[in-house]
């Protein structure tokens, strides 16, 4: 006799039949099963569009949170599609706030999104906010609210103080990491280190590089000798090299560590006995990552010298030392993979660490006089040095005065596997320094022969022809930095119609017009944001933008108080993005959202 299969739910079976789950069922079950492992953001967005289903098993295997840009939705829009987050990470003002160009009081306030987080997700374990303005009020809620918060990153951020921290250190009993990176941190008097609890903590990293106000330094000795899970420890400029040497001792086992100054202290007597500093970088075996010396003395820069070996990571980006300095540390890291340094190291400093940092990934050159008419301590010379010596790497920051186009293309020739290219020749319209003729092929040649190019930053004196280069070849470029720099607005029109995968496109100090905004109508909409100031934009330029696209939101402003009245006024200011709420309410009067 043959066997029967059973009968579906709602197909006609008895009571006492097997119920097997139904198909859609079956197939969001195992699909949310897959999507455990699916981690990329660009992946998740992906699946997320396939289907209404496909929509809702993403939403609820989604646990950590990335925003972009805090305008762009609503805390309720996003709290209610995904339910289940426990980490979360917004973001909002753009990059060149960092360079004091958005006006006062802009905005990115924290204060809304806090809320929204505290009524949906009460269980949450890590909050990392970039760029947004947050309160002593707000860090009071966070940590009252979040009984099981894991991990505090806050960079960029400004509007709090010590008060703020104090509630941070004094509720959060189960922190593990509190990173303040490159924040505004106001000096509120409040001894906020003494506020950790003394019965242990869980803490596996404290950051406070920025935090430029006294620290109570016997609480923090005890705090580190407290915190045996501590790894990651960045210290402000305060603390001396005497005081960084106790805090060694009693934690060895760090792997990242932020020296502070560097330099004794203010007490310190001539003839008094000096710790064997050289001992305690010994004795730290598992240290990988250095940072700090600020104000540093260069008599002490050999007691590092016996963690050089094994160091992957070398922050000199605030250490003002000169070539022979940096070379007599450089040459002991051959393990190195990311160094940040200031140009005083100038190219001979460029050379050592081109000739003994082969595995070297990641290179930050920053300036110590970032004025357009300063003189340039580093120049194509480092970087030719660099293209040659370290041909693994990845991802380039190099500011200079005097590049030219050979050192560039042979930098494309030789690293080419950078994902991001970012040369800023500071100075207006600087030519290649050897021929005199602009640095269109250099930057032709790093698109053209970097494939997996992602970030790149132009500058100097470029034609049409550089901008024609990128729009043809730099297919995957999703952030594009254009300064001091542009010849008419076809250049615009090449990159908004050739780089499909754009993503931000900044530019600032550009002869870039309102035909040359016109030419992305078609791809704003796939735009994160467009920021273009000191351009020649007029008003009725952007106007005529926000009235052909409503769904986005365009603000224009001044860097000052004052508003752009006049339709055929150049706006110092225009920032463009995409947003599913339309214009923000927050904005201040002197800023148009048109």
């Amino acid at each position: 006799m043959r066997e029967t299969r059973p009968e579906m739910p709602g197909c006609g079976g008895g009571a006492d039949d097997y119920h097997s789950p139904c198909p859609d069922q079956v197939l969001e079950n195992v699909l949310e099963n897959v999507l455990h492992f699916l981690t990329s953001r660009r992946d998740r967005n992906a699946v997320s569009l396939v289907c209404k289903s496909w929509y809702r098993a993403e939403a609820l295997t989604r646990y950590e949170l990335f925003i972009g840009n805090c305008y762009a939705v609503s805390p309720r829009r996003a709290t209610e599609r995904f339910r289940r987050v426990n980490s979360v990470v917004v973001k909002c003002k753009p990059r060149f706030a960092d360079f004091n160009l958005m006006p006062p009081g802009w905005g990115a306030h924290f204060t809304p999104w806090l809320n929204a987080f505290v009524a949906a997700y009460p269980w949450l374990e890590k909050i990392h906010l970039k760029r947004m303005s947050i309160t002593d009020e707000d860090l009071a809620q966070l940590s009252r609210s979040f009984p099981s918060l894991k991990e505090l990153t806050l960079v960029c951020c400004d509007g709090f103080g010590t008060s703020g921290l104090g509630f941070v250190a004094s509720n959060c009993r189960q922190l593990r990491v509190l990173d303040l990176i490159e924040d505004e941190v106001d000096d509120d008097e409040e001894d906020w280190i003494s506020c950790f609890p003394e019965n242990g903590t869980c803490l596996e990293s404290l950051s406070f590089d920025c935090v430029e106000c006294p620290i109570n330094f016997n609480a923090l000795e005890r705090l580190v000798a407290r915190s045996s899970n501590l790894k990651r420890l960045r210290l402000n400029p305060l603390v001396s090299i005497g005081q960084l040497y106790r805090l060694m001792v009693r934690a060895p086992q760090l792997t990242h560590l932020g020296t502070g100054s560097f330099r004794r202290h203010e007490n310190w007597v001539q003839g008094d006995q000096e710790p064997d500093y050289r001992a305690a970088f010994a004795a730290c075996k598992s240290l990988i990552c250095l940072s700090g010396f600020r104000e540093v003395i260069p008599d002490y820069l050999p007691v590092i010298r016996p963690a050089c070996a094994n160091l992957t990571s070398l922050n000199f980006s605030y250490a003002n030392v000169n070539s022979e300095e940096f070379t007599s540390v450089i040459c002991h890291c051959h393990k190195l993979r990311t160094l940040w340094v200031l140009d005083t190291v100038r190219d001979k400093g460029l050379e050592a660490a081109a000739a003994t940092c082969k595995d070297l990934l990641e290179l930050r050159v920053f300036p110590i006089d970032p004025r357009e008419d300063s003189e340039g301590l580093v120049s194509y010379v480092g970087l030719l040095a660099i293209a040659e010596g370290c041909r693994k790497l990845k991802y380039i920051l190099y500011f200079c005065q005097r590049m030219t186009n050979a050192a560039v293309s042979a930098m494309s020739n030789n690293c080419s596997d950078l994902v991001v290219f970012r040369l800023c020749i500071m100075g207006r319209l600087r030519p290649d320094h050897v021929t005199n003729e602009p640095m269109d092929e250099g930057f032709g040649a790093i698109v053209m022969n970097c494939k997996k190019l992602t970030r790149l930053a132009v500058s100097g004196l470029l034609t049409d022809k550089a901008f024609d280069y990128i729009g043809k070849y730099g297919k995957l470029v999703r952030t594009l930095s254009i300064a001091f720099a542009g010849d008419t607005d076809m250049a615009l029109k090449y990159v908004l119609e050739g780089c499909s995968n754009l993503q931000k496109l900044e530019i600032r100090d550009s002869p870039f017009g309102d035909s040359a905004l016109r030419f992305g109508l078609h791809h704003y909409y796939n735009m994160r944001f467009l920021w273009m100031s000191t351009c020649r934009l007029t008003l009725q330029g952007c106007r005529e933008i926000s009235q052909a696209m409503p769904q986005l939101v365009v603000e224009v402003f001044t860097s000052g108080p004052d508003r752009v009245r006049d339709e055929d006024e150049f706006v110092d200011t225009l920032y463009m993005y995409r947003s599913l709420e339309g214009p923000r309410t927050d904005a201040p009067g002197h800023v148009i959202i048109l």
